[in-house]
């Protein structure tokens, strides 16, 4: 408790200093019967770079940009995490798209509107902190979200499934699965939480980071399930949404989510991430093209060559190549325990939206047709891998 107070100190002081606003929308909401902050986490900086730290400093590297995993509980690494250049399994993807005609048809369902909604909603959560109540409400609104685009298209009438995976922070990660032919898996990823850097009890809209995200592989998923294929079980390979918890902590939910999968020797033949789907001011603003961001470090290139070769088929504008660092985001959780993983963001890194992790990650400042770029390459991708023969 001394340690909380002093830090409860210092925020007051750091963020008047900074000059965040403190209106009501900024109250301390702690989860109910919890205490707000733990103490210690053993946290991976690099491969194999690991350090003790407490609650209060993990939030100090966040606040520096400072990317790493949580991995008190989840503390094993595996080869593939050391060497992030090496080709998961030899996996080999389809050299060009194979299923133009019908993934187009699909594409003229997608709705910018039903992205809206969605991310207003999910933005009236004071916060979707992974240890705040408000992070657990979040998580059970966008599973309800989730179950009525399935139950619409009569896809749990076959072998659908939709799944919280609960975790002992209490919010849980979301799991909405379609059975194909075989167990070959595709995984498409975001992250539902959100955080405040100054103080994760405060005001954390998350619209850009990663509510953009969350919203575009829903929309994708709701577009796909147009599929008769898809809907009834008949395409080549399983397909899984995934809306993880806990990313901001960490990577937490989608370690333990592959984690699980690694030890129930699942079959993931690709594993794509969509965090931050929705900011192109900054592009703009330096004189750059329009373009989504496709990650090159510490993912696999096959895949990555793949997801190149899908943005150039379905989306209306370029791809550029960028970085982003370790652990950047949660197809690292994928990497990390064998499985080939793809990242996609907004735009070049350089250009990525700054105002995440405050109360100023707001829908205003997010371009819907961008978000529908990511929803057809999200779109596209799960078509096309889904239909593949590995």
């Amino acid at each position: 408790m001394k340690s909380l107070a002093l830090l409860l100190i210092s925020l007051a002081t750091s963020v008047s200093a900074r000059s965040i606003d403190t209106d009501p929308q900024q109250a301390i909401i702690p989860l109910d019967g919890q205490s707000a902050i733990q103490d210690r986490a053993l946290i991976e900086l690099s491969p194999g770079e690991t350090r003790w730290v407490s609650e209060e400093e993990k939030w100090e590297l966040k606040r520096n940009g400072v990317k790493f995993m949580d991995i008190t509980e989840n503390g094993d690494t595996y080869p593939y995490a050391v060497d992030p250049e090496m080709a998961a399994n030899s996996i080999v993807y389809p050299s060009k798209p194979e299923h133009k005609h019908e993934v187009k048809a699909l594409m003229k369902t997608l709705d910018k509107d039903n992205m809206r909604k969605h991310l207003e909603g999910l933005t009236s959560f004071h916060t979707r902190y992974f240890r705040s109540q408000d992070g657990i409400d979040a998580a059970l609104w966008l599973h309800d979200q989730i179950e009525e685009v399935i139950e619409a298209s009569g896809a749990f009438n076959y072998s659908a499934s939709l799944s919280l995976f609960p975790h002992s922070w209490g919010q849980s990660s979301i799991i909405a699965r379609f059975p194909g032919r075989t167990n070959h898996t595709i995984v498409i990823g975001a992250h539902l939480d959100s955080v405040n850097m100054y103080f994760p009890y405060l005001r954390a809209p998350g619209a850009d980071d990663d509510g953009s995200g969350t919203v575009t592989i829903l929309e994708a998923l709701t577009a796909l399930l147009g599929s008769e294929k898809i809907v009834t079980g008949s395409s080549e390979n399983t397909v899984e949404f995934h809306w993880y918890s806990a990313e901001e902590g960490g990577l937490l939910g989608s370690q333990a989510i592959f984690k699980s999968y690694h030890e129930e020797g699942k079959d993931i033949k690709a594993m794509i991430q969509q965090d931050m789907t929705g900011y192109i001011e900054q592009t703009l603003a330096h004189g750059k093209p329009e373009s989504v961001g496709v990650i090159t470090d510490f993912v696999d290139p096959a895949l990555t060559q793949f997801v190149e070769g899908i943005i150039t088929a379905y989306c209306d504008i370029p791809y550029t190549l960028t970085k982003c660092g370790y652990a950047c985001s949660d197809h690292a959780s994928a990497s990390k325990y064998g499985y080939p993983s793809a990242f996609v963001i907004e735009s070049d890194f350089e250009y990525s939206d700054k105002k995440i992790h405050t109360s100023e990650d707001l829908i205003k400042y997010l371009s819907f047709d961008h978000m529908l770029q990511h929803a057809k390459m999200t779109l596209g991708f799960a078509y096309e891998a889904a239909m593949a023969k590995f």
